[in-house]
C-alpha cells in the first residue's frame, strides 16, 4: 500500500544525521539506492537564544531536558562536537547553506524557502 506521499520527488530529514558516522553511512546507502543528499539546510542560532528559547518550551512541553540550562547547555556542546562536523561534510561537497534562525517564524520560513527554491533552480 503506498504512502500518502508516494508521489513526492524527494524527501526530508529533520535533525539527521547528527554525527560525521551517521552522514558518511547514509551516503553510503544513499549511493547504493542510487540517491544522495542534494542540499542541507541548517538554522544557525547562536547560543544564548538557544537557551533561552528551550527554557521557554520547557514550561509547556513536559520535556524534563528543556528545563535544566546546565542540561541544554550540555546538549549544544555535543552539538559544537558530534554535530557541526556533519555541516563540514557537506560543505566539502558543496551541499551546505546555513540559514539566519533568528527573526520571525515568517523570516525564517522564507529564507528556507528561498534557499530550496534557488536550489531547484540550479538542478
Amino acid at each position: 500500500m503506498p504512502g500518502k506521499n508516494a508521489g513526492a520527488n524527494g524527501f526530508l530529514f529533520d535533525g539527521f544525521p547528527r554525527t560525521i558516522t551517521q552522514a558518511k553511512a547514509l551516503d553510503k546507502l544513499l549511493e547504493l539506492k542510487k540517491n544522495q543528499i542534494n542540499l542541507v539546510l541548517a538554522l544557525q542560532v547562536n547560543e544564548e537564544e538557544l537557551v533561552r528559547r528551550l527554557l521557554e518550551r520547557g514550561k509547556t512541553s513536559g520535556r524534563s531536558d528543556d528545563t535544566s540550562e546546565e542540561v541544554i547547555r550540555k546538549r549544544f556542546q555535543v552539538y559544537t562536537n558530534d554535530t557541526e562536523p556533519v555541516a563540514q561534510h557537506y560543505k566539502e561537497q558543496d551541499k551546505f547553506k546555513a540559514i539566519p534562525g533568528e527573526g520571525s517564524i515568517d523570516d525564517i520560513f522564507a529564507s528556507l524557502s528561498a534557499a530550496i527554491d534557488e536550489y531547484n533552480k540550479g538542478e
